[in-house]
């Protein structure tokens, strides 16, 4: 009778989970995070709480005020000036003052012949097909802005809301910590060393994605934006945040954007501008990612640079922008659990070899 009592109970435990899940479902990036906030700044709170004596829903507070000061608002307004840039690269588009077509002819007639037929051979040769590829790909743009802009007012509701959930959420979580943690230790069915196993990977692979790729990333997307803006290339804010997108994926980086820039400087005539841009970047944007990553993040957490590309793509395509903390976790606990998995494997083996040679 107990079995069926136990089997009726986790079948009530798995579908009010999933029931959850369902309800928390639209707004699981806010919820996500939350959860990655408070393993950042959850060494931050505890030294704020020590500093107040204990009182660790004010120490909450107080973190959750730093992150708004700190983060949120240049964050706001790096976007805002984003917007304002964006916007005026596409009228320059528009009206004809920056021509990308014209550009690229210019660097297909600076380029030995032998890359110009591989090109050809791509069907990136021919200005013509550019012209066309790039004509689909702006159509598809223009179809993804316009059905985003009737709903512009009801995604910026949105938004709020979910920032609003996300602090929220991250002061709770960071008032009750230690409860919190507790109850969530218990509640995992695995042995002692397997649970704190899984959950201390979990939380450095949260901390390393966040301390390690998201501000290296930022570094190298602000220091190529300053050269960019110091030998006046177009937009350097705007190729600021792209060099920091591309800088999440390792063994691409921030060079599949400045490189072709310096090419580009080499091919078109500006010889200096395109040579200070290959050293700069090789010499310092280049030396960023391999001094800062090993004191943010240590030496414990590295997983294969192929399986954190791999994982990094798939949970971006997934899950959008929110895929590139959720992908490489999944990976990391995928590598966890067949550790476990392999180590209880030789356990029963060495159990069974044993329990032979006695009989």
């Amino acid at each position: 009778m107990r079995s069926f009592e136990d089997r009726v109970l986790l079948f009530l435990l798995a579908v009010i989970t999933l029931a959850l899940g369902w309800i928390l479902l639209p707004f699981y990036g806010a919820l996500l995070w939350g959860v990655v906030g408070a393993i950042v700044f959850a060494p931050l709170h505890r030294r704020v709480s020590q500093s107040m004596h204990g009182r660790d829903g004010l120490a909450a507070a107080t973190v959750v005020l730093l992150v708004i000061l700190i983060i949120i608002i240049p964050f706001s307004l790096i976007a805002a000036a984003l917007a304002q840039q964006a916007a005026g690269v596409y009228g320059q588009v528009q009206g004809g003052q920056l021509d990308v077509t014209q550009y690229f002819q210019k660097m297909l007639d600076a380029l030995p012949s032998w890359i110009v037929d591989l090109l050809n051979r791509f069907g990136l040769g021919s200005l013509a097909g550019l012209k066309d590829r790039l004509s689909a790909l702006l159509l598809r743009g223009s179809q993804v802005i316009a059905g985003q802009a009737l709903n512009i007012g009801q995604g910026t509701f949105e938004f709020f809301v979910s920032l609003f959930l996300m602090l929220y959420l991250l002061f709770f979580l960071l008032r009750d910590e230690l409860p919190l943690s507790r109850r969530i230790a218990d509640a995992i069915p695995l042995r002692d060393e397997q649970r704190d196993a899984l959950l201390s990977k979990f939380i450095i692979v949260i901390r390393a994605t966040v301390k390690g790729n998201l501000v290296v990333a930022l570094a190298q997307g602000a220091l190529g934006g300053l050269i960019f803006w110091f030998l006046g290339i177009t937009a350097p804010l705007l190729w600021a945040v792209v060099m920091a997108f591309m800088s999440l994926l390792p063994a691409v980086g921030a060079g599949i954007v400045w490189f072709p820039v310096a090419l580009y400087l080499l091919a078109t005539g500006s010889i200096w501008h395109g040579v200070i841009l290959i050293a700069y970047g090789a010499l310092v944007i280049g030396l960023v990612d391999n001094l800062l990553r090993p004191i943010l993040v240590g030496q414990d957490t590295k997983m294969p640079d192929y399986v954190v590309l791999i994982s990094t793509l798939g949970g971006i395509e997934v899950f959008g922008l929110n895929g590139f903390i959720i992908g490489p976790v999944i990976a990391a606990m995928f590598i966890a659990v067949w550790e476990m998995f392999t180590a209880v494997r030789h356990e029963d083996r060495a159990v069974a070899d044993v329990t032979r040679r006695a009989d």
